[in-house]
C-alpha cells in the first residue's frame, strides 16, 4: 500500500541520503516498486506499515531540531557518515589473513593464530567488514610484522574498547590533537612518537569517561 505520507517520507530520505541506513536504526524500511512507489514495512512484522505507523514515523524523524518540518533525524545522519568513512577508510591498504599469510611468508594458520593473539593483546588493530578480517597495513612493515613504535598509540586506544573504525580513522587520518597531523606517519618521528603516544592516551581517557567507543 503507498500513501502520500509515505511517498512523502521517502522522497526526504532518499534526498538526505538517509534511506538505507533505516534498517540499520531498527526503523521501518521502504523499496519502491516497478511503478517507483515507495512500499514500508514494519521491521518485526514484515507487513506494510499502516497509515498510523507512517504517522508515528514521521513524528520520530522529524522530532529533533528546532523546525519538525526541517529538522534532520541526527542518529541516522551518524550512521550514514559511518558508512561513509568506512568506505573511505576502504579505500586503503588492508590484508585478509590469506593476503597477511603470503607477505609473511607464513601459514594461514599460522596467521590467523597470531593475528588473533596480537589482538588480544592490543598490539595490532583487526576488523570485521562483512565475512572478511581486515588489518589495515599501516600496522605493518614490508615484511608484515607490527611497526613497533605504533604499538604504545594502539594500546591505549584498544583498552579502551574504542569503536575500531573510529580508531582506524583517528590513526589513517589528520588529527586535530595533533594539530592535523597524521597520527600512524607523525609516530615514525622519534621527535614526534612522545607526543602521538600521549595524543593516544588523552583520546582513551575521553572515550571511557564518556562511555562511548
Amino acid at each position: 500500500m503507498t500513501t502520500p505520507l509515505g511517498e512523502q517520507l521517502a522522497t526526504w530520505l532518499d534526498a538526505l541520503g538517509l534511506g538505507a541506513h533505516l534498517g540499520e536504526a531498527g526503523l521501518p524500511t521502504y523499496e519502491r516498486d516497478a511503478a517507483g512507489h515507495a512500499r514500508w514495512t514494519d521491521p518485526v512484522t514484515a507487513e506494510p506499515l499502516s497509515t498510523q505507523q507512517l504517522q508515528q514515523l514521521d513524528a520520530l524523524l522529524r522530532s529533533q531540531g528546532e523546525d519538525p518540518d526541517h529538522a534532520v533525524p541526527l542518529p541516522l545522519l551518524q550512521l550514514k557518515r559511518r558508512a561513509r568513512v568506512r568506505a573511505d577508510l576502504l579505500e586503503d591498504e588492508w590484508l585478509t589473513y590469506a593476503a597477511l599469510a603470503e607477505r609473511r611468508g607464513a601459514s594461514l594458520d599460522a596467521t590467523r593464530f597470531s593475528v588473533h593473539k596480537d589482538a588480544a593483546d592490543r598490539r595490532l588493530l583487526v576488523l570485521r567488514e562483512g565475512p572478511d578480517t581486515v588489518v589495515p597495513a599501516f600496522q605493518l612493515t614490508e615484511d608484515g610484522t607490527i611497526r613497533p613504535e605504533l604499538e604504545p598509540v594502539l594500546a591505549p586506544l584498544l583498552a579502551a574498547e574504542m569503536d575500531p573504525w573510529r580508531t582506524w580513522a583517528w590513526l589513517a587520518r589528520p588529527a586535530a590533537l595533533l594539530g592535523g597531523q597524521v597520527p600512524e606517519q607523525a609516530v615514525r618521528d622519534p621527535e614526534e612518537s612522545e607526543i602521538v603516544v600521549r595524543a593516544a592516551i588523552h583520546l582513551a581517557a575521553r572515550v571511557v569517561i564518556g562511555g562511548a567507543g
